[in-house]
């Protein structure tokens, strides 16, 4: 198996919106007029939360295609969702509950945090070559051999593309359980690398994966954090 390491350490400022009302939640009228209202200003609908405290919280982000020439597969353009873009979207937002009669009572339009949800085949392609965390549906079983415990669901490591000798497209981890060097210690030039390890999953397989929440203090990690309330 011929695996790539991971190129990108992803973190992000996480903008947000926010505005208290008072609402009570439909669920199903939320859905559709969330996905109307955030598509119909370009964006993309990442995730709807809710809490019993009344809190409603939506994540939106840029829309990603995939690059022309793809030398650079998989690696997002490096665009991001801003304090405007979340005031826009929170303000189309208020409008439309409030006259479709949808209750709740706070109202917050968020970019995506450093532990992004992977939902969608187009979330997958995206983040090719980062390292994410996965939690599968089911234990992995006698799959896992004699190097994983059978009883395992959770994992992390480096998100890859595959391809069968029949072209049908997957998607694996790869990863090392080799415990990670501590700052400043020196590892030997003779130390054997420790064998990789790879898992290949269907999306259907998943409970839930997301990018692993690692903090780079280079490219998205080194803009700084705002946010804005409306009260």
């Amino acid at each position: 198996m011929q695996s790539s390491r991971p190129n990108g350490r992803v973190s992000t400022a996480r903008f947000f919106w926010a505005i208290v009302f008072e609402r009570h939640l439909d669920t199903v009228a939320l859905k559709e007029i969330v996905e109307q209202i955030v598509a119909g200003l370009g964006y993309d609908l990442v995730e709807i939360e809710r809490s019993a405290a009344g809190l409603l919280r939506i994540t939106i982000d840029l829309p990603w295609s995939a690059p022309a020439n793809d030398g650079g597969a998989g690696v997002p353009t490096e665009q991001f969702v801003t304090v405007e873009d979340c005031e826009k979207v929170t303000r189309q937002l208020q409008f439309a509950l409030e006259v479709d009669g949808i209750e709740y009572k706070r109202l917050e339009v968020s970019s995506p945090g450093i532990d992004r949800p992977l939902r969608h085949e187009k979330d997958f392609e995206r983040f090719v070559g980062h390292e994410i965390d996965l939690t599968l549906k089911a234990p992995i079983g006698a799959a896992g051999g004699t190097l994983v415990n059978a009883t395992r669901k959770k994992f992390r490591g480096t998100l890859e593309r595959t391809e069968g000798a029949d072209g049908v497209v997957g998607w694996q981890i790869v990863w090392s359980d080799a415990p990670a060097a501590k700052p400043g210690q020196k590892v030997s030039k003779k130390r054997v690398p420790p064998p990789l390890q790879a898992l290949g999953f269907a999306l259907n397989e998943l409970k839930e994966a997301r990018l692993a929440p690692i903090v780079s203090f280079k490219g998205r990690g080194a803009k700084g954090g705002a946010e804005s309330n409306l009260d």
